[in-house]
């Protein structure tokens, strides 16, 4: 069976099986299937997050991008996976393998995007490695973050009944939205404190591959309004769902503070659309509603 007939989600389920079994009496609270790697013992006060995120040439990016577009993408990708969890990102490892004949200029603004976005969010770029490649160049960025336990956010958290939000506006990636985005921590960090988060994950493949799978990690479904997505300018619904690469939240909310939260938010982020797209519902005999789904890396 060929990759592009398995799938994304259908191969790492396939990967997975048969690692050693996650327990939290050996340090390990979450293995693979969330956002982050979560480390920590069940009365520790705050947990480690752990994330690795790779860039690759002709997927992420072309060769003519602005290189410092690409290194502020890079970090800020992994980043968008921490505050996913509630947490806040510390130490990066930044691994490089570009070809001999790539102008030493490339690499000199890659680093001026990787360190702007350290700088911008607190992160320390700790070291990494960097190698010959025949191509495509591949960046990968392994970050390090912390969670106060019990503000720590994980997918599977979600009840039938709760209240499904996204932040910001959503579609548009191809028109180089996904090199200039900034992923939402404060939001995150602010959500976490204030309210009771039943579930969250950053939208990096698009709502159309992660709603499905934030639903399926709760054991629940969904019901999607499709009129009430916040699209980006001069993007459909469909766009919205598809395009993929928005890293805005989506998150699960008890229905009853919804109207708290909502006019807390206006006040707290008036620059920012904070949107309730749907509900998650109780699992039934029947299959998750049929939406147009968003990207899959070998489909």
């Amino acid at each position: 069976m060929s990759l592009g007939a398995l799938g994304e989600d259908a191969l790492i389920a396939r990967l997975l099986r048969g690692l050693p079994k996650v327990t939290a009496g050996a340090g390990i609270v979450a293995g693979a299937g969330d956002d982050c790697a979560i480390i920590g013992r069940p009365r520790d006060r705050r947990w480690t997050l752990l994330k690795a995120d790779a860039l690759v040439e002709n997927v992420h990016f072309l060769r003519e991008t602005e290189p410092r577009r690409v290194g502020w993408k890079a970090l800020c990708r992994a980043i968008s996976d921490i505050a996913a969890m509630g947490g806040e990102p510390r130490h990066a490892l930044i691994t490089i393998a570009v070809p001999r004949t790539l102008p030493v200029e490339w690499l000199d603004g890659l680093y001026a995007g990787l360190k702007r976005a350290a700088k911008k969010f607190g992160v320390a770029i700790v070291g990494g490695e960097t190698v010959r490649s025949p191509g495509p160049i591949f960046i990968n960025v392994s970050l390090t973050g912390e969670v106060e336990r019990t503000e720590c956010v994980r997918r599977s958290g979600g009840k039938p009944g709760d209240r499904l939000y996204v932040t910001g506006r959503l579609g548009g990636s191809i028109a180089g939205k996904h090199l200039d985005f900034t992923p939402r921590l404060a939001e995150a960090r602010w959500l976490v404190s204030h309210w009771n988060l039943q579930a969250m994950m950053d939208l990096s493949d698009g709502l159309g591959a992660d709603l499905p799978r934030l639903a399926a990690a709760s054991g629940c479904s969904f019901r999607l309004e499709m009129e009430a997505l916040p699209c980006t300018a001069q993007c459909s619904p469909k766009q919205a769902l598809t395009d993929g690469e928005d890293y805005e939240l989506l998150f699960a909310l008890p229905r009853k503070y919804a109207a708290g939260l909502e006019l807390a938010w206006q006040t707290a982020f008036p620059k920012l659309p904070l949107t309730c797209i749907g509900t998650l519902e109780a699992r039934s005999k029947l299959r998750q509603p049929s939406i147009p789904r968003g990207f899959d890396h070998f489909q």
